[in-house]
């Protein structure tokens, strides 16, 4: 049964897929192409400012895949191919909870892993590193950025497990309600002090000795040797609705996966407990007209 939960997972996974990647093609793209227009414009401005100063440009490197290739295809293929992971991982999560996390329905405990799943891999990690669309971030911070945030996701999900786990124990004496206060306050507790300890990406010792001490790498208006502003700073706008829309396509992922494999799972599971076929009446007396052998003294 396992198998076939786990090949539910990953077709919902798809169709999850789908659906979030035709969102963000419609909404999010058009925020990535403002934030590669802005990052071309202050490139042009900087060009300028090294010239005056006598600094050879910089050469830009060829684009490997033109934007039409990456805001359709690319784009479509990763979400897809990452709602199939997630859904499988989704399926694992949720046929180790089966039995385990109290008498809930398939269909509860699907919306219940999903919502986990959205909390655990994605919304509580971009609390500490949000998603940032181009032009933002240096590129010799790549490194440092992606660890950062693989090591807030590995946190959020251990944490989450183990909240999981505290609040069945304490069910035992606080009751259900008051157990799942107690073990989310506590993962709420934890993992406020893990985004304190990790360090925010403008405090990277490569953006530290360039720019200063700053909160993010959210690049800031650009000024001549005078000080005049030649380049404003990256749009608010455009970064608020990159990163609004970002958590919305994950939100519909998560809970496209949730609603599509919790009927799946239920049909599965129920076929499964369905008992073995007791004979009829009909059947254990006999077919209609066959004769009975006689007893008696």
């Amino acid at each position: 049964m396992e198998k076939r939960l786990i090949l539910r997972g990953i077709l919902a996974g798809a169709v999850a897929g789908v659906l979030a990647f035709i969102f963000a093609r419609i909404l999010a793209e058009p925020q990535i192409d403002r934030a590669i227009d802005y990052e071309s414009g202050r490139d042009a401005a900087q060009g300028v400012l090294d010239k005056a100063a006598g600094l050879a440009p910089e050469a830009a490197g060829p684009d490997i895949f033109s934007r039409t290739i990456q805001a359709d295809v690319g784009i479509g293929v990763g979400m897809i191919f990452f709602g199939m992971a997630m859904g499988a991982l989704f399926a694992v999560a949720y046929t180790i909870c089966l039995g385990r996390v109290g008498k809930l329905r398939a269909r509860n405990l699907a919306m219940l892993v999903a919502l986990g799943g959205f909390l655990g891999f994605y919304l509580v990690p971009f609390v500490k590193y949000p998603a940032n669309p181009p032009a933002i971030g240096h590129p010799d911070t790549i490194r440092d950025r992606g660890n950062l945030y693989l090591v807030m996701v590995g946190c959020s999900l251990v944490l989450l497990i183990l909240a999981v786990w505290a609040g069945r124990r304490l069910a035992e004496r606080f009751g259900n309600w008051n157990a799942t206060l107690l073990a989310g306050l506590g993962y709420i507790v934890v993992i406020g002090a893990v985004m304190a300890l990790l360090p925010s990406l403008g405090e990277l010792s490569v953006n530290v000795q360039q720019y200063g001490h700053h909160a993010t790498e959210t690049p800031l208006s650009l000024k001549d040797p005078h000080g005049t502003i030649v380049y404003p700073g990256f749009p608010a706008d455009v970064l608020f609705s990159f990163r609004f829309y970002s958590v919305a396509a994950q939100l519909l992922l998560w809970g496209v996966l949730g609603l599509v494999f919790a009927p799946m799972a239920e049909r599965l599971l129920a076929r499964r407990a369905q008992p073995a076929s007791v004979p009829s009446p009909s059947t254990a007396a006999g077919r209609p007209g066959q004769t009975q052998p006689a007893t008696g003294a």
